[in-house]
């Protein structure tokens, strides 16, 4: 997989911090689906820096634009929260649950796994979904692109796909470096993935 991935631009400590949360994800036994979603907030957003890798094959589905919440940071993330209001991202591992229909059209249910870090995603509402503000006409006319409440805002033709693409059970892991990613648990403890 890494060769691919790297190919693609998904640098190799990302992809390994990734995969190494994927494993814990695995062990708890909530993951049901070989496909894993790279989220590399360090790179700016007008940056391609979503990709869905088929593990399986080693491929890589999708490599598409993904903006950050409002406050989070202008074109470069830099602050993220667990906390309700605080319209920033959130970091870690998440489960990827069923689709409906929302505000945004087609959208994503997303569970955090990571107490203290991505817990409250449910709560917060923190899901995948298109949004028009994500796109090259966007990087072009602001420098960056557009900025959600702290989901996960794709444009709306990859949203579809992507979506249909990772949906009911496989693992995202969204990355920025940060010591507490890093000290991350190999395998499960008690009380979390």
């Amino acid at each position: 997989m890494g060769h691919a991935a790297a190919r693609a631009g998904l640098r190799p400590e990302v992809l390994r911090l990734a995969l190494r949360a994927r494993d814990r994800v695995v062990a708890s036994g909530l993951e049901s689906r070989p496909v894993l979603t790279v989220i590399d907030y360090s790179l700016a957003s007008r940056e391609r820096r979503l990709w869905v890798l088929d593990l399986t094959h080693a491929r890589v589905l999708a490599h598409e634009l993904v903006a950050h919440g409002r406050r989070t940071g202008d074109d470069r993330a830099s602050r993220f929260s667990n906390e309700p209001g605080s319209l920033q991202s959130s970091l870690g591992a998440f489960i990827t649950g069923s689709v409906y229909r929302g505000t945004h059209g087609l959208s994503l249910r997303l569970r955090g796994l990571d107490p203290g870090l991505n817990d409250r995603a449910e709560a917060r509402g923190i899901v995948m979904h298109g949004a028009p503000y994500v796109s090259e006409a966007s990087v072009a006319t602001l420098g960056r692109l557009g900025r959600s409440q702290g989901c996960l805002a794709l444009s709306p033709v990859a949203a579809a796909r992507v979506i249909q693409l990772i949906r009911d059970g496989s693992v995202l892991f969204a990355y920025y470096p940060s010591p507490v990613l890093e000290r991350m648990p190999v395998r499960p403890e008690a009380g979390g993935v």
